[in-house]
């Protein structure tokens, strides 16, 4: 479960992609499934919701959000998640401008948090989101990686050496997984929170994909703390408009739980970080308030993995993930099966080994696939799928 260390610069996946298929043209006209980037249609109270704020744009915003979109937020996830233990929307929510930046930069504090570490650790699943890898980098830590397996399994930190666990500052802990699309059980957070606490480093839970999911709503890191009933401390959870809403170009997301990590990241953010924009925390105040769009979008997602089930066949083994909008196809040779999609079929994908990090041995857990993301609408994904089928099936 747990791999050897890694100092590997983060480098982007895309950039990596890009100059594997410079000067190459596409087979057929182009299709690009390579960015999580939602293409559904942008909810219909956008618009009103800026117009009705626009003079907000003339003035700066407060850092820590505007009341309302503590309160909203404090009170979606009390519901979402039926906690006991409330969020305090003074003192444990805050905005930021998309999850990305609040993932890399909540690196440094934790760093910041523990400074009778020499040599600090992040633990990282693999394949991971770039942003974890960027913000080890940023803290000076030491990435140690965790299995992640795609059969519904979860990083086991009961696996992993004491004494990396005594150097720990971090974990970065996803769920829905991306690009598998696993989702983690209560059992599975308890396990994270109890291990963290008692070597005292941060989990930062990703959940950016909580709400785009199959069948049952997954489980969250807050809920298995309120389980627990000893509050929120060594916690932070990770939420963004860009996949719930379809709003990537928004950036507006929020980072919720332990109130003293967030009295002193507020403070460093108060110096370092962007502030969202008034206009723009008042649609996310409309968007946590409303989820018949999000009900949506969920059936819009769903609908495109029955169509991959039908359209790519046995040979290529595609499955109906628990979360998340990736299909993560077992190819044998991932950057080999994205040229020949580019080359001969036009269409754009991801390899797995773009997403992970090579273990001691040099092998990646990744380079057997490649990684689809299902965000065009359903014409243009169902071409891309009977494409897909005909080169790879």
């Amino acid at each position: 479960m747990l791999g050897p260390t890694s100092t590997r610069k983060s480098t982007s996946p895309f950039a990596r992609l890009n100059e594997q298929l410079a000067g190459v043209e596409p087979g057929m006209p182009a299709i690009n499934l390579t960015i999580g980037e939602p293409q559904h249609p942008i909810p219909s109270f956008v618009a009103p919701v800026i117009a009705e704020n626009v003079a907000l744009f003339g003035r700066y915003p407060p850092i820590r959000g505007t009341d309302a979109f503590r309160q909203t937020i404090a009170g979606w996830l009390d519901q979402r998640y039926g906690l006991t233990a409330r969020i305090d929307p003074e003192r444990m929510v805050l905005p930021l401008n998309g999850s990305r930046e609040g993932l890399t930069l909540a690196a440094l504090s934790a760093r910041q948090r523990r400074p009778d570490i020499e040599t600090p650790v992040v633990l990282l699943p693999n394949p991971f989101y770039q942003a974890y890898a960027a913000g080890a980098e940023v803290a000076g830590a030491e990435v140690v990686l965790l299995g992640s397996g795609r059969d519904g399994s979860f990083p086991d930190l009961g696996r992993v050496d004491e004494a990396v666990l005594a150097r720990t500052i971090a974990v970065y802990v996803a769920s829905p997984t991306a690009p598998q699309g696993d989702v983690a059980t209560l059992a599975d957070w308890t396990q994270v929170i109890q291990i963290a606490r008692a070597h005292d480093f941060m989990v930062f839970a990703d959940e950016c994909y909580s709400e785009i999911y199959r069948d049952a709503p997954p489980p969250g890191v807050l809920q298995a703390a309120d389980s627990l009933g000893a509050g929120y401390g060594n916690i932070l959870t990770f939420h963004s408009l860009s996949k719930r809403s379809n709003l990537p170009g928004l950036r507006c997301g929020f980072v919720a739980g332990d109130p003293d990590f967030l009295d002193n990241w507020q403070r460093f953010r108060n110096v370092a970080a962007p502030q969202v924009p008034g206009p723009i925390q008042a649609v996310a105040v409309a968007a946590y308030s409303d989820e018949s769009h999000v009900a949506e979008n969920r059936a819009l997602y769903n609908a495109k993995y029955d169509a991959a089930l039908q359209t790519l066949g046995p040979k290529v083994r595609a499955s109906r993930p628990e979360g998340g909008f990736f299909l993560w196809l077992e190819v044998g040779d991932g950057v080999a099966a994205a040229d020949r999609l580019w080359r001969e079929a036009g269409v754009r994908t991801i390899p797995g080994e773009y997403l992970s990090l090579p273990l001691p041995d040099g092998s990646n857990p990744g380079a057997p696939y490649i990684r689809v993301a299902m965000v065009q609408d359903l014409a243009i994904t169902q071409e891309a799928l009977t494409r897909m089928a005909g080169v790879l099936g």
